[in-house]
């Protein structure tokens, strides 16, 4: 009898081995100016990217990270079964329109800002599962376009609180695959919504720190670890607040991430130089951030072991106006290193 992929609750070990193939970024000026600059693949020197408008701009960061880790594994788009992409604007245009030519089968998804975990975690199931050999998952986000989206337009020039997040104009795409690589997918830990009672979407980092204490939990249960047994625990973008809330959290739980918590919004601003308050956000922060900071290292071997936690705040125009609460989610990723023998 084969043995269940299944582990605990809420997560799967893959009995097929998953690994990352390649990752490309695309970043605008601002993120381009931030202490990952020299990481990136492509920064643009204007946020527009040649086009008209920011959603169109956001169009075509998608296509030309697509475009870029293709490029990196020496593949063309027919070589990808199917791609996972999601994200922040409505209908998912951004991903539509930036991913149309490609045509290449899509599942469109949406996870707010942790999007990216939940399209690794289904791409790493469906290769898993022996439907695919490769898969490719893209997301992003623009600061423009989710201001106007979800907080206030930009020509507005509103007072930001410090409790504030600045969303990242950026994308990222992965390409997965059975092929051996120098990192691979272990495990996979899905979130479920959490409502904290927030409803201030200038604070979402104390939105998404309970989704983020609920996932670490589970996983560490569901794979009987704990926090030493990973060089890092790295979530998408809680920033200072929601880091805060989140280490408060699991403490309370017996758990202490303090040593090794790291969070990809706190890290791809310098929150002083750049006056981003509490850090970066967005689904191009941990895709970018992952991809520019954390894959390196995985693959140099200066981390065996990483917990990956994208956070989304689940919120919309409609809900915000209408006085609904801000719920959040979170989804788990674990990488690891592989040796000669992994």
């Amino acid at each position: 009898m084969e043995q269940s992929q299944q582990k605990g609750r809420a997560s799967i070990a893959p009995a097929q081995p998953v690994y990352v193939k390649s990752a490309a970024t695309v970043v605008g000026k601002m993120e381009g100016e931030g202490p990952l600059a020299e990481h990136f693949d492509m920064i643009c020197d204007t946020d527009k990217f040649g086009e008209d408008t920011w959603e169109a701009a956001e169009s075509r960061m998608q296509k030309e990270a697509a475009a870029l880790a293709l490029g990196k594994a020496s593949l063309g788009a027919s070589d990808i079964r199917y791609i996972f992409a999601g994200d922040l604007l409505g209908q998912n245009i951004a991903t539509s329109f930036g991913l149309m030519d490609y045509e290449i089968p899509l599942f469109g998804l949406y996870g707010a800002c942790s999007t990216l975990g939940e399209g690794m975690s289904l791409a790493a199931m469906c290769l898993a599962g022996g439907f695919a050999e490769r898969a490719m998952v893209v997301t992003s986000s623009h600061f423009a376009s989710a201001e106007k989206n979800f907080r206030f337009p930009v020509e507005y020039a509103n007072q930001r609180p410090l409790s504030a997040t600045w969303t990242v104009t950026g994308s990222g795409a992965y390409i997965l695959g059975t092929e051996r690589s120098q990192v691979k997918i272990t495990g996979v830990t899905t979130g479920k919504i959490m409502d904290y009672g927030i409803r201030d979407a200038q604070n979402m980092g104390a939105a998404m720190a309970p989704a983020a204490m609920d996932l670490i939990r589970t996983h560490l249960s569901d794979f009987s670890r704990k926090p030493a047994d990973y060089d890092k625990i790295v979530t998408g973008d809680l920033g200072t607040v929601g880091q805060e809330l989140l280490i408060k959290l699991l403490q309370e739980e017996g758990i202490d991430i303090s040593d090794r918590h790291e969070d990809c919004g706190m890290k791809i601003f310098d929150s002083e130089e750049q006056g981003t308050q509490a850090g970066g956000s967005g689904c191009g922060c941990s895709a970018v951030t992952l991809a520019a900071w954390y894959l390196p290292r995985l693959i140099s071997g200066e981390y065996q072991r990483i917990l990956f936690v994208p956070t989304g705040a689940l919120l919309s125009q409609v809900s915000f106006n209408e006085g609904q609460n801000v719920p959040g989610i979170a989804h788990g990723i674990v990488f690891e290193h592989v040796g000669e023998e992994g």
